[in-house]
């Protein structure tokens, strides 16, 4: 998600001037000496939490830890294997066997072997009830089997994309994964922690990385900064190197000519999230369809592209696939596009035939309650607190109060993550393969899926339907494109899992979100381009950011 701070100018630079003279080491913005900084977004201070099922770890799920593969966000290509060399499934996908390249270490020096890989997919956060991993056995020090009892074909990227290795030697002794902060991690990516601070962390090459000889990049600095402005300054500065941002005007940061500008490809969508399940326990008037339909109707996309994400946002499928990219998957052509202009009138009609009457200060009430619902966004993020004010000013238009707030990133991410919200702007994260599986399971599916809980309850690990959509034939869609590795069979179930989510709206579309990359090309050479994405080039994309850093070098 793009963040757009407040200023806090004064105060932030000068922890921020603190955090970068630690690692100055004498060297010019090209010194060998001198560390790659990253911004590490608005993480403040910094707490050093490692543990990659925390919800709010630092960024070394790629750097420090690796899953065995690395699907490319940013393009249609095959897999890269990391610690992977290979894996086949069976005739009908209930078997998974993986090959390890040989000779692969963990940080500490220990044997990285299948038995590790086996340790990682049956640890109680990643195999809980409902994933369907009957038993994981290596054959051999390189080779691991994994059985399920139904059919994996959909779920490659969460297996091999998305599941953290981890060494059995240490996570064996780990009583509670979700209190454990993993002070010291032992990983197996290019890199390992070497010092934290309030404001900033470090990390240091790891010796012990197959690829160590060719790691140019051996230390990366991570800064948190809380404000926009102290980004862009130290961009222009030449003091920081790599930055995912949003700035409407990226002229003066580039001026120096040492920062480039890249507008990645759009690929999240940006939607308003609705508490949509009464039966789950959410309350207010978006529980019900009909209010839900008005407010999508009352929204207007144009003015919300133009005026919160200065025309830099892309247009939004209601049924969740990324086009061009998915294109083959959206089973209607009218689902391509999320209406763009708002419709006052249409909003209006389908309140009133829901049996809402307009009161005398012209909000919508049924049965004594008004269309009255709260809004959060995430303070300083204000690309997304601009949405919210405009979504605030059109629903007025169509007869419907909602009181924008802003909110911390913690509160934020308690809300939605236990339901006790009524309607929240934020992003939803799309699958780094040409497929559309990845949102339908995780963002939409139900209880028979294992991705929502009730109201009060937290969601299970790497689910994320914060709105508590609970829809059987959804459910039993998700179901049956899990176990096919047949195109026209997923294309039916996708045709089904669209038409209940196009009409229910759990999610709000808005817009797909486009991501502005600042990189020191000055400095350092083999960051991904608009002619080469070999991987998506947000520094704060898991998994692919450790891979750039692998591949990067330091200009001669």
């Amino acid at each position: 998600m793009q963040k757009k701070y407040r200023l806090g100018v004064l105060a932030a630079a000068a922890a921020v001037a603190l955090a970068l003279s630690a690692c100055t080491a004498g060297g010019g913005s090209g010194s060998t000496d001198r560390a790659l900084r990253v911004w590490a977004g608005d993480q403040t201070p910094v707490e050093g939490n490692f543990n990659p099922f925390s919800p709010t770890v630092l960024k070394v799920l790629g750097p420090v830890y690796e899953s065995l593969f690395l699907f490319n966000k940013a393009a249609d290509t095959e897999p890269v294997g990391l610690l992977g060399d290979s894996y086949e499934f069976n005739d009908d996908g209930t078997q998974l066997t993986i090959e390890l390249k040989d000779g692969l270490k963990w940080s500490d020096g220990e044997d990285l072997t299948a038995e590790d890989v086996v340790f990682t997919f049956m640890y109680e956060a990643n195999n809980p009830e409902g994933v369907g991993l009957v038993s994981a056995e290596a054959t051999d020090d390189t080779t691991a089997v994994l059985t399920f009892d139904s059919p994996q074909f959909a779920n490659v990227f969460a297996r091999l994309g998305q599941t953290w290795m981890l060494p059995e030697h240490v996570w064996s002794d780990v009583d509670d994964f979700s209190t454990f902060t993993n002070d010291a991690p032992v990983g197996s990516g290019p890199y390992v922690v070497d010092s934290v601070s309030a404001e900033s962390y470090t990390l240091t090459a790891n010796e012990n990385y197959r690829e160590a000889d060719d790691l140019e990049i051996t230390r990366v600095q991570y800064v948190a900064i809380n404000d926009n402005q102290t980004v862009q300054d130290l961009l222009a500065a030449g003091e920081l190197d790599w930055a995912g941002l949003f700035i409407p005007n990226p002229d003066p940061v580039t001026a120096n000519g040492r920062i480039t500008f890249l507008n990645a490809p759009p690929q999240d969508p940006t939607a308003i999230y609705t508490c949509s399940n009464a039966a789950l326990g959410c309350t207010g008037p978006q529980t019900d369809l009909a209010v839900r339909q008005a407010l999508n109707a009352a929204v207007d996309r144009a003015e919300i592209k133009e005026k919160a994400f200065v025309g830099r946002s892309g247009d939004i499928s209601p049924a969740f696939t990324l086009l061009p990219r998915d294109e083959k998957w959206l089973a209607d052509e009218a689902n391509a596009v999320s209406p763009q202009q708002a419709a006052p009138d249409e909003a209006a009609s389908i309140l009133e035939a829901a049996g809402y009457a307009k009161g005398s200060d012209g909000i919508y009430a049924k049965d004594g309650q008004r269309v009255e619902m709260n809004l959060i966004s995430i303070d300083g993020w204000t690309d997304y607190n601009d949405a919210a004010k405009l979504i605030a000013e059109e629903a007025v238009a169509s007869g419907m109060q909602i009181n924008a707030s802003t909110v911390q990133n913690q509160e934020f991410a308690d809300a939605r993550q236990t339901g006790n919200y009524q309607l929240a702007l934020g992003g939803i994260v799309g699958p780094s393969l040409a497929d559309p599986y990845q949102i339908y399971r995780d963002w939409f599916g139900g209880e028979a899926v294992g991705s929502t809980s009730p109201v009060g309850e937290r969601l299970p690990t790497a689910r994320y339907n914060y709105v508590r959509y609970n829809n059987p034939v959804v459910d039993e869609a998700i179901l049956a494109a899990t176990v096919t590795d047949d195109e026209a069979a997923k294309k039916a179930a996708y045709a089904t899992i669209q038409t209940e989510i196009v009409r229910d709206l759990p999610y709000i579309p808005l817009v797909v979100n486009a991501t502005q990359i600042f990189y020191n090309t000055g400095d350092y050479t083999g960051w991904p381009t608009n002619d080469d994405l070999y991987a998506f080039p947000a520094p704060a994309e898991r998994g692919q950011n450790g891979y750039i850093l692998s591949k990067l070098k330091r200009v001669q």
